[in-house]
């Protein structure tokens, strides 16, 4: 027993000190959709938009609103990634290839999709530990709590700010934070 409770706090300590090491979405890589490694660093000088994406939630529409805004900036130096994730309500239950061809076939997406991630929970994928942090940014901090949740990262890899599932893409305090970010 003594061990269990040992090896639970090593493990805590071994996340917190993974987590104090980052100091910008930069230090992490994602897999594409497609299995290759997508070092975030690659979006350097962008303005990035991370959305953990499911295909089968009441907020899937907004892969409409959000190709739509990426198409309106992307000249500007502004990126969408989408981070499939199966974390609420079984809402993607999918395959890689088949969220790839949801997408494309559905909402005709162009933004770079990564493979599918856990953003909550005991496996919880490294940036979305970072993300929720609460020591990266307690304004932006806590748990996600369902599929479309949106961080807006600056062009030197800080987030400057968070959207949660209901704000849609087009909403002014999503666009208004993006031309703030562009300018």
């Amino acid at each position: 027993m003594t061990l269990k409770v040992l090896s639970a706090a090593a493990l805590g300590l071994a996340l917190m000190c993974a987590g104090t090491t980052a100091t910008s979405v930069y230090d992490f890589t994602l897999n594409s959709i497609d299995g290759k490694p997508v070092p975030l660093s690659d979006f350097k000088e962008k303005v990035v938009l991370l959305v953990n994406v499911a295909s089968r939630c009441g907020f899937t529409p907004q892969y409409a609103g959000l190709e739509a805004l990426y198409e309106k900036y992307k000249d500007r130096g502004f990126v969408i990634v989408g981070i499939p994730a199966n974390n609420f309500g079984g809402q993607e239950p999918g395959t890689n290839q088949e969220i790839k061809t949801f997408c494309k076939s559905k909402y005709s997406v162009t933004f770079p999709m990564m493979a599918k991630v856990s953003v909550k929970g005991a496996d919880q994928t490294p940036l979305y530990q970072f993300l929720t942090a609460s020591n990266t940014d307690s304004k932006f901090a806590g748990e996600i709590k369902w599929n479309f949740t949106k961080f807006l990262v600056s062009k030197d890899g800080k987030v400057v700010n968070r959207f949660e599932p209901e704000i849609t893409p087009d909403d002014p305090r999503v666009t208004a934070a993006i031309e703030q970010e562009l300018n």
